[in-house]
């Protein structure tokens, strides 16, 4: 398996919308829609503990919380915890003793990041880091930010920001010099084929676009979806398919794409599904909840390939596995990530939150791809940065495919 840096703005998870119905599904605010109500609550430090003792234990998938009896924790901290600090380190230790990779304690500024990420709105100057060999870089950049602006490119190296330099820093801990009020200027520092530049950026509020198209040769569609986080991801996609209608047959690309909102996933899906399941999500008790399709819905009859790879997961493996059990596009390129569990976004009286595990879910046949993922129907190995260049093997297989069904 090859090994995928995990960009500070992108989160291998699955969230789960309360109350989700198509007819309100983008008329309200995300903070209103995903987040348990917390008002009446005691916001207190025992009181933020209490209330994420009860919520996991309520709520965790495994209703054995992996094997240990949950009253332990409540036991061993409640007597001492005086600040919040101290609530907070009860909170992430209770949830390390789950060992689930998924669910996690957020601080206040780990929840504001990400609702800014599912509200599609960030303040800062567009870009996406990573750390490797030491060295931090830039592996890319939002379209239209002061990033981009400013001539910031991918795969330039981050020395300094203003005048602290990053060697050694933290991801986080860089992610969080360069990010700062609008209207604000940060100053970076940037190696560039050895070459040092210098750069002043004035931060913005910075829209993110979720989804890309275009036209190709042999009137073949191509539509990039980068991730499923945001609240305008379905739109952006409806908008892309009714701007290349005209199109022979589609070409979607969730490679790379490490998932989002439950919802978006099932809308998208249903543009092109008229009929029957599309994902069933399982909660610990084994009660299942299935999301049909709505023939009214659908947008497109269109062909469709889409193309996955490793780094596929979650919301893009509930699109990609709907689309492959339906028949209703052929898949190409590696086996997907393979995360099948669902997580609720739940706040706590202090304004941290926590990211929770609370259910499974299978694909329309009744798969459970957790730690298997969905095999394409057509294995081609994804090469390196093959996305930016013109020999993109994936993107190829799929055009044949395609103008091999338009000429059926």
């Amino acid at each position: 398996m090859k090994n995928y840096t995990i960009t500070i703005f992108l989160i291998i998870i699955t969230f789960v919308i309360l109350g989700y119905n198509r007819d309100n599904y983008h008329s309200q605010s995300p903070v209103e829609y995903i987040i348990s109500n917390v008002e009446g609550i005691d916001d207190s430090p025992k009181g933020v503990f209490r209330r994420a003792w009860r919520l996991i234990k309520n709520n965790y998938v495994d209703e054995t919380c992996n094997h240990q009896d949950w009253n332990r924790w409540k036991k061993r901290y409640e007597k001492n915890i005086e600040t919040y600090t101290d609530a907070h380190i009860a909170i992430e230790t209770m949830l390390e003793s789950l060992d689930d990779p998924y669910t996690r304690f957020l601080t206040k500024e780990d929840f504001e990041e990400q609702d800014m990420n599912i509200d599609a709105r960030l303040q800062g100057i567009g870009v996406h880091i990573t750390e490797l060999d030491g060295k931090i870089l830039i592996i890319s950049v939002i379209d239209e930010s002061p990033a981009q602006n400013y001539g910031l490119k991918d795969k330039d190296e981050i020395v300094k920001i203003d005048s602290t330099p990053v060697k050694g820093l933290p991801l986080k801990n860089v992610a969080e010099l360069i990010r700062g009020e609008q209207g604000t200027s940060v100053k970076l520092t940037i190696l560039r084929n050895d070459k040092t530049l210098i750069k002043n950026i004035k931060r913005e509020e910075i829209k993110i676009k979720t989804v890309k198209s275009k036209m190709l040769d042999n009137n073949i569609a191509y539509i990039r979806i980068s991730s499923f986080i945001s609240m305008d991801t379905a739109n952006e996609f409806k908008n892309a398919l009714e701007s290349l209608k005209t199109a022979d047959g589609l070409v979607i690309d969730v490679r790379g794409n490490y998932g989002g909102l439950l919802t978006n996933a099932v809308y998208i899906s249903n543009m092109f599904l008229d009929k029957g399941n599309i994902v069933s999500i399982v909660n610990r008790n084994g009660d299942k909840q299935d999301f049909t399709a709505v023939p009214e819905d659908v947008i497109t009859q269109k062909p469709a390939v889409i193309l996955i790879d490793e780094a596929s997961a979650s919301a893009s493996e509930i699109f990609s596995g709907a689309m492959k059990d339906h028949k209703r596009a052929a898949l190409v390129g590696e086996t997907t990530f393979g995360k099948g569990k669902v997580q609720m976004i739940l706040k706590l009286p202090d304004d941290s939150g926590i990211n929770l595990t609370v259910a499974k879910y299978l694909t329309p046949s009744g798969t459970d791809i957790d730690h298997k993922g969905v095999r394409p129907d057509y294995m081609v190995e994804n090469e390196a940065d093959e996305q930016k260049n013109d020999d993109d093997v994936c993107l190829n297989k799929a055009v044949e495919i395609l103008l091999k069904e338009n000429k059926k």
